[in-house]
């Protein structure tokens, strides 16, 4: 029972940290929280489903035509919202956020109703695999387990090595600085919700697989991956997927001992962390000198 509760809670962490990365992308170079983040990955899933029932696409090419979607949907909220906010305080980027994320739930409800919708995915929960006696793992487990590690490895060498990367961190470090070595803030910001949208397009749609599809069904998954992201750092984008392997871990436990407790563990950790570490456990903390 512990290790089956354990595979799956770190299956369950690895989509928070999936979610987080969506999340710490931008705020790492923008210093904006996307609270609109879950919704956009849910617009993204109903693509899918409109693909799969509406044209009868296999799932394949659903798939890719979301993420193709989710390019466009990223560019289209940091060019048409946020770029158009002179001289934006960081609260007021967040309202903005806020705005998009009321915008797109309700754009969801009034092209696909607010009724619950289920689409099949290839990775499926229900077909399960006994690879020691008395252990199961099912395919959706092992897709995330194997999913989240090449993302985290291939924007670890997209940041590091590629000329965008690095521009992406210079915009991050000093934002006037990089204007003047020619850097195009503006096109980075874009890149950088573009980047984010498809990461959070995919953790969408493995939360989907273990639901169904509604205009309001990723907020729980955003606030607890945001509580993640928070218990590992959000300047950290391996400390963000480490918060959430934790963060899946306690809740799994804490469902199965404690279940009346599960509800709350997010908001309970995203307290504690806030007042104990507000740089999260594996994030340098910094101090903004005035």
């Amino acid at each position: 029972m512990f290790g089956q509760l354990l595979i799956e809670g770190l299956a369950i962490g690895a989509c928070y940290g999936l979610l987080g990365i969506a999340v710490a992308v931008i705020y790492k170079t923008s210093g904006v929280i996307n609270f609109a983040q879950g919704e956009m990955g849910m617009l993204t899933t109903f693509v899918v489903y409109h693909f799969l029932t509406i044209y009868h696409f296999p799932f394949w090419a659903a798939f890719i035509a979301a993420l193709i979607f989710a390019v466009t949907l990223g560019a289209l909220i940091q060019v048409l919202f946020l770029r158009q906010a002179e001289d934006p305080t960081e609260l007021g980027l967040l309202i903005i956020t806020l705005g998009a994320e009321l915008a797109l739930m309700a754009i969801a409800g009034w092209k696909w109703g607010g009724d619950q919708k289920a689409i099949e995915f290839p990775l499926s929960i229900q077909s399960s695999y006994e690879p020691v006696k008395g252990f199961f793992i099912n395919e959706w487990t092992i897709g995330v387990l194997l999913f989240v590690p090449l993302i985290m490895l291939a924007l670890f060498l997209f940041f590091k090595y590629s000329t965008t990367g690095k521009a992406m961190r210079a915009t991050q470090q000093n934002k006037d600085a990089a204007k003047l070595m020619g850097i195009n803030v503006e096109r980075i910001f874009a890149l950088v919700w573009i980047i984010s949208s498809v990461i959070g397009a995919i953790a969408a749609m493995f939360f989907a697989a273990r639901s169904v599809v509604e205009p309001s069904f990723m907020m729980e998954s955003f606030i607890r991956a945001f509580a993640g992201a928070v218990l590992g750092g959000l300047f950290s984008i391996p400390g963000v997927v480490l918060g959430g392997l934790m963060l899946g871990l306690i809740e799994n436990f804490f469902g199965f001992y404690w279940p009346e407790w599960k509800p709350i563990v997010a908001f309970v950790v995203i307290v504690v962390i806030l007042t104990i570490r507000p740089s999260g456990l594996f994030a340098r903390h910094y101090v903004k000198k005035v």
